[in-house]
């Protein structure tokens, strides 16, 4: 288009700069993409950059001023270090359609100027400012949807249309507002609101950038959660300097080898992943049917983009109903308008990088009734493809194993289980609460009333640990009279998860009086002989409780070090007069 920009924000446009903020691969700190944000505004006599395009959108030129920076921020990203393989997310502003001079295809003759691609834009529109005047994000979003251009959704959660613009134009990227993932290790209710927004997104096949990390807490949080990239001073700052632009960014690829996670699906799940070829979304109808008719044995295939990344599935049956529609063949023959005609076939599909926990795929696949599998990523391409009926195999497997470890009387996970976890916490910088709980003077009680009530207290104690703690207690039965909890915590409710702990020593003490005959019960006491076969009188039954708190600073929380002070204090317990020891592990 014509540049009708006034003399003065010519000038103003060689002022302003543009830095850049890399947007990563969580899984392997391998670039992805990178953010363009404006830069020297304040010495145009702008207090933010909001202000800047409020004054040019009063003038009415906001969009002939966007137009001329979006050529500044794609100019500047050609001169990056292998920029031919990222993605520019460059932000629009909402209020464009309202200006006079709004025209088609201006994007498109820039990107043939510096001879790039459609796919090497994302634009990123904020539902933030939704809610100004005449503003429209939904017309925004659909237009440059239907160009065939990215989309991100930025600061998700923020404005007012929220989940219901997801359902009605669902974007290629969400990015979760900075606000959510700040110290979420520290706050249960954001950790679920995280998890909840970033199964959703998956489930309908949407990229999800965690943006704004600036801890290793924060990130490995939302890698678990199951995001797929992150952006924040933890990766890098912006820069205004391309040159710091970095392909790998090796600090991040150390924190994801130090922390030496144990990768679920690489073990367990990759022998059930099927390498389906897949189809790119640009290809011709009759190419497509050339490919169900090849490969008879497919009857859903993997959608991807020209950069080998995941769009959705194909399913046959879709195919054929296009086909015997009406106007199938018609369509299907008019291949020459440049518009694809596979794309309003394609359907959402839930994917997650192949070192995702295998939690993660069993969440997704269980939350979509509706699914028919799941796509397997790695660095961000097409690895394979995870079928309904292979991702049940895996869920049956697990249920297999957790039935053969639990214990046949509590039906509670039993001693592998137990490992795992301490294992976990072992490896992971959150902060858990440890507990072992030993029945105190159970021999006697055996001897006395005999093994079939001797089961009933135990029983009793596990149904006392089920009905008394909160769900995110990890509870098992060690075997015998020993218990093993333990539960995850942030700084929010870490008082309320020990008192519910250290209740637990009342509760039971209280409740197993009604196995002792009346008059035990008035004595205090039963008699009966101890290991050496004297004669003793012992206390009604109670329990211990040795508890151990792991902060995320704790350094020396290896699993010997974890089990030796959770054992030493067991011993400490049963000689206290409040039946617990407890300590922090430094």
């Amino acid at each position: 288009m014509k540049n009708q920009l006034p003399q003065k924000w010519i000038a103003n446009l060689k002022i302003l700069d543009i830095a850049f903020q890399p947007i990563i691969n969580m899984n392997t700190g391998k670039i992805y993409g990178v953010e363009a944000l404006l830069r020297n505004f304040h010495e145009l006599g702008f207090y933010s950059i909001f202000s800047l395009f409020d004054e040019v959108y009063s003038e009415g030129i906001l969009y002939v001023f966007d137009i001329a920076l979006r050529e500044k921020a794609i100019e500047k990203f050609t001169h990056i270090d292998g920029h031919q393989n990222m993605k520019l997310f460059y932000n629009l502003d909402n209020r464009l359609f309202e200006m006079h001079d709004f025209e088609k295809g201006n994007t498109n003759q820039l990107l043939k100027k510096f001879n790039l691609e459609q796919d090497n834009i994302c634009f990123e529109i904020s539902e933030r400012h939704e809610i100004v005047q005449n503003c429209d994000i939904r017309a925004v979003l659909n237009h440059y949807q239907d160009e065939n251009f990215s989309i991100a959704l930025d600061d998700f959660g923020m404005g007012h249309s929220g989940y219901k613009l997801l359902y009605e134009n669902t974007p290629d990227i969400l990015k979760i507002d900075r606000f959510f993932l700040q110290d979420i290790e520290k706050t249960m209710k954001k950790k679920i609101m995280v998890r909840n927004i970033t199964h959703l997104a998956i489930q309908l096949g949407i990229k999800v950038i965690a943006e704004g990390i600036e801890t290793k807490e924060e990130f490995f949080i939302c890698k678990d959660i199951g995001c797929h990239l992150v952006q924040g001073y933890l990766v890098q700052k912006p820069t205004q300097d391309v040159l710091k632009i970095e392909q790998e960014y090796s600090h991040i690829v150390k924190i994801l080898q130090d922390e030496h996670r144990k990768l679920d699906i690489d073990s367990k799940t990759k022998a059930y992943i099927t390498k389906i070829k897949p189809i790119n979304i640009k290809t011709r109808m009759s190419d497509v049917i050339d490919y169900f008719k090849k490969n008879r044995e497919i009857s859903i295939v993997p959608i991807i983009d020209s950069n080998h990344e995941p769009i959705g599935t194909l399913d046959e049956k879709q195919l054929k109903d296009f086909l015997y529609s009406p106007f199938g063949i018609s369509l299907l023959k008019n291949e020459a308008n440049g518009k694809s005609k596979l794309k309003p076939l394609v359907k959402s599909c839930g994917y997650t990088d192949i070192s995702s926990n295998i939690s993660v795929i069993i969440e997704l696949f269980s939350n979509n009734p509706d699914t028919a599998g799941i796509i397997v990523t790695k660095n961000s391409k097409y690895y394979g493809y995870l079928s309904a009926s292979d991702i049940i195999k895996i869920m049956n497997e697990d249920n297999l194993l957790f039935a053969r470890e639990q214990n046949p009387l509590t039906k509670l996970p039993g001693n592998s289980m137990i490992e795992k976890y301490i294992d976990n916490t072992s490896k992971n910088e959150n902060s858990f609460i440890l507990c072992y709980f030993d029945l105190d003077n159970f021999k006697a009680f055996n001897d006395v009333y005999g093994f079939r009530n001797g089961d009933r207290v135990i029983l009793l104690f596990a149904d006392i640990l089920k009905t008394c703690l909160s769900n995110e207690f990890f509870i098992a039965h060690i075997g015998g009279d020993d218990f093993f909890i333990a539960v995850q915590f942030d700084t929010e409710n870490e008082l309320n998860h020990l008192k519910e702990t250290i209740e637990i020593i009342k509760t039971f003490t209280e409740q197993v009086k009604s196995f002792y005959s009346k008059e035990d019960r008035e004595l205090g006491y039963i008699t009966s002989k101890d290991r050496e076969n004297n004669t003793k009188q012992f206390p009604l039954l109670t329990v211990s409780a040795s508890i151990l708190l792991v902060h995320p600073k704790t350094k020396k929380r290896s699993i010997s070090n974890l089990n030796d002070i959770l054992s030493i204090q067991k011993k400490v317990a049963k000689y206290a007069s409040n039946n617990m020891a407890i300590s922090t592990l430094l």
